[in-house]
């Protein structure tokens, strides 16, 4: 047949070549999004499982927080603890009290207490005098145990007649030391001590040692009076006691040499006053300290209320011949 016929060109024709071209397999370009796919899977899955387990981990935490919460305390501001030392500190003072007080009743503190006061009736005072002293005043209270002040069994017959007289003094800044030692050595000798265990001794303390003083002297005895006086001070002790008698039963008295005048304002004088502007039209602050213990005491005196009695027999420096006290 000829290979030119007509009826053979619209045929398709298949060479050798054609067929080995057929016969090669598939290209393999499809591997690598095989391949990227499984580790896009193994990735997922890594992500999921890390996930689920910070999930469990987060929810773990979270119970073991909401249970320490509930156990541990209260977190508790500066407030609260200061509140809590300040209740811990007052119910020590509170046990230690009532042990002292069962103590002092075990060893009838009650009887001691009116023999301490001079008078085992337990009748009211007339008066307690406190003569203010210092550390280096001991020649001078040996020489007022010697004549107007009593010492010894002439002390306590005092008391009797229901006069309480001691020497005040406070405690040294250095707790402890030499000058402590030798008033308690002294005290121990001749038992005419009032220490004031809780004030500081020293000149500019005078105002803080009155109030001291009354406070320890009321706390310790009943009495109608309570006097104060200085070491450099002589009294005429039957005088003294005469004058408080003949005012027995006066309510509210505050009796002394009143000195009255204008407060000292320039720096520099003798009374000065620092808060004298606080002074005039009855001001006052009741047991305020001022920079003269006299003062002090007349500023509280004006917030009691109290009558002022002025009684020139206490005016030591005065040249009257029925005084009751001079300046050493």
């Amino acid at each position: 047949m000829d290979i030119s016929s007509p009826y053979r060109e619209g045929l398709p024709t298949t060479t050798k070549a054609d067929r080995r071209w057929r016969s090669k397999p598939l290209p393999t370009s499809s591997k690598p999004s095989i391949l990227l796919a499984f580790f896009s899977c193994v990735a997922w899955l890594y992500i999921a499982g890390r996930l689920w387990q910070d999930a469990e981990n987060r929810n773990l935490l979270a119970n073991l927080l909401k249970k320490n919460a509930e156990q541990r305390p209260k977190v508790l501001t500066v407030e609260d603890k200061l509140m809590v030392l300040g209740c811990k500190d007052l119910e020590r003072r509170i046990v230690e009290a009532e042990m002292e007080l069962t103590l002092a009743k075990s060893q009838g503190y009650i009887q001691n207490k009116l023999q301490q006061s001079g008078s085992s009736s337990g009748k009211r005072l007339l008066a307690v005098i406190g003569v203010y002293t210092g550390f280096g005043s001991r020649l001078k209270r040996n020489v007022f145990r010697g004549s107007w002040m009593p010492k010894g069994d002439a002390l306590r017959k005092l008391e009797e007649r229901g006069v309480v007289m001691r020497f005040v003094i406070g405690r040294s800044a250095n707790r402890g030391d030499s000058l402590d030692r030798i008033i308690d050595e002294e005290n121990q000798l001749t038992k005419d001590f009032l220490i004031l265990e809780g004030h500081e001794e020293a000149q500019e303390e005078l105002p803080k040692k009155a109030k001291f003083f009354f406070s320890t002297a009321i706390q310790n005895w009943d009495a109608d009076f309570y006097v104060k006086v200085d070491d450099n001070i002589d009294l005429d002790l039957e005088g003294v006691i005469e004058l408080l008698e003949s005012r027995h039963g006066q309510d509210s008295a505050y009796i002394g040499c009143m000195k009255s005048g204008e407060v000292i304002t320039e720096e520099g004088k003798p009374w000065y006053e620092p808060e004298w502007w606080k002074f005039g039209d009855e001001k006052s602050l009741s047991l305020k300290t001022y920079a003269h213990d006299d003062i002090s005491v007349g500023s509280w005196m004006m917030g009691l209320q109290a009558s002022y009695i002025d009684d020139s027999r206490l005016c030591c420096s005065n040249l009257r011949q029925d005084k009751v006290c001079s300046v050493a």
